[in-house]
């Protein structure tokens, strides 16, 4: 967790509350449970385009999630549970050994192990409008291992007191002990402030804050050096603060109009007032802590929330009280892609998490890292249709084998 034309909600949604969430998998017990209650049973025959995707590459997509899955314990949450099929780890295991006998360079037999594994379930909304797809990405900046010149703006590693307790209602609060006291972390502006300074808690340095902004919002990036070598960075935990949307703040003030709201135009404002710049950012309290990917390849995505490294145009950011982690999701809609709407017919894999990504009418796709992909990522913002693919029980997918038969049931 973009084309537009932005309604003043959509544009606060999109331009400020994208980024990914670390990977924490529950650990619950498994329960029999429903699937949320706007869903519709269908056929694979009446998904449009279902025949026209890569069948093999989404394969592939789902073998690297299988390795993830495989190393948890079986009653790990993957979503709500109010889940049922799905929801934890166990669910999705005999797909997974299944997965692992297809051959990977065989388009029919990839596209008949979906057929014959998981049910497909149309997911609606409340308002009957579909689902609006916004994009992110991971942004390239440029920093320092070492304080000097332009490089005056710390990127900070997690503290070691970020705490994660819960309260007496039993609700996830984060901050820090002093003394028997359980207090909250100190704010953006308290950060910018020093608060953390003396703390060596210094990743790197880069050249400008309001790029460090905006690497926040998405909880991933990559930072150039001046040896042109590429530090990658991941989301490694936030300081517990209210996430507040800039473009909300900026709107309240004066700054933007309403319609005036888009990526381009909040970034723009920044850059363009720097002396007001960092006082407006500071209205969001929120602060996000980073972690080196050491081994990470440079041609793979960043991991997001299930711990695999995100796919471009195949990773999704949803809200896993509807979709479990993990599960294959069919997306219709339009994205996009140099400057063009094209149509996006194709099978996605809910991967990720996003703090504005809420209920059955948002998802995030993600569309990779560099200029293009932030350019791609600010323009991504059209409505469209999520199928969500769902494990089928092994006696009926033992009958859907046998038979050769979808029925949509």
């Amino acid at each position: 967790m973009i084309t537009k034309r932005l309604s003043a909600v959509a544009s606060v949604l999109l331009l400020c509350a994208c980024h990914n969430i670390a990977p924490r998998l529950d650990h619950q017990s498994s329960a029999d449970h429903r699937f949320p209650a706007r869903t519709k049973a269908v056929s694979f025959a009446k998904i449009p385009g279902w025949n026209d995707d890569d069948a093999t590459q989404a394969l592939s997509v789902f073998a690297g999630e299988c390795h993830r899955l495989g190393a948890l314990p079986a009653d790990s949450a993957l979503g709500d549970d109010t889940g049922g099929m799905g929801t934890h780890v166990g669910d999705w295991l005999p797909a997974c050994a299944a997965a692992r006998a297809v051959a990977p360079d065989n388009s029919a037999a990839a596209r008949n192990f979906f057929q014959t594994w998981f049910q497909p379930y149309r997911i609606g909304t409340a308002d009957r409008q579909g689902t609006l797809f916004t994009g992110y990405y991971e942004p390239e900046i440029r920093g320092s291992l070492k304080r000097g010149g332009i490089y005056q703006t710390p990127v900070y590693r997690r503290p070691a007191d970020l705490q994660r307790v819960r309260d007496a209602q039993g609700h996830m609060q984060i901050g820090r002990w002093e003394g028997k006291k359980f207090v909250p972390y100190p704010t953006r502006a308290q950060i910018d402030d020093g608060a953390l300074a003396r703390h060596r808690l210094e990743l790197l340095w880069v050249a400008d804050p309001v790029d460090l902004f905006f690497m926040q919002v998405q909880g991933a990036g990559r930072v150039r050096l001046p040896n042109e070598k590429v530090v990658r960075l991941r989301f490694d935990g936030h300081n517990g603060q209210p996430y507040v949307p800039l473009g909300q703040i900026m709107v309240q003030k004066g700054y933007l109009q309403q319609g005036q709201v888009s990526f381009q135009a909040i970034r723009g404002w920044l850059e363009t007032h720097r002396d007001e710049a960092r006082a407006v950012m500071e209205q969001n309290p929120n602060y996000v802590f980073f972690t080196e990917l050491a081994s990470a390849s440079a041609d793979v995505g960043a991991p997001g929330a299930l711990g695999v490294a995100l796919t471009p145009g195949r990773s999704l950011a949803v809200d896993r009280h509807v979709i479990p982690l993990g599960a294959p999701v069919w997306i219709d809609t339009s994205v996009s892609t140099s400057g063009h709407l094209e149509a996006w017919k194709r099978l996605g894999f809910a991967q990720d998490l996003g703090k504005d990504v809420r209920g059955a009418g948002r998802a995030d796709l993600y569309l990779g890292w560099g200029p293009e992909a932030a350019q791609d990522a600010a323009e991504q913002h059209s409505v469209g249709q999520m199928t969500v693919l769902l494990p089928r029980p092994v006696a009926r997918q033992d009958k859907v084998a046998k038979d050769g038969k979808d029925d949509g049931s």
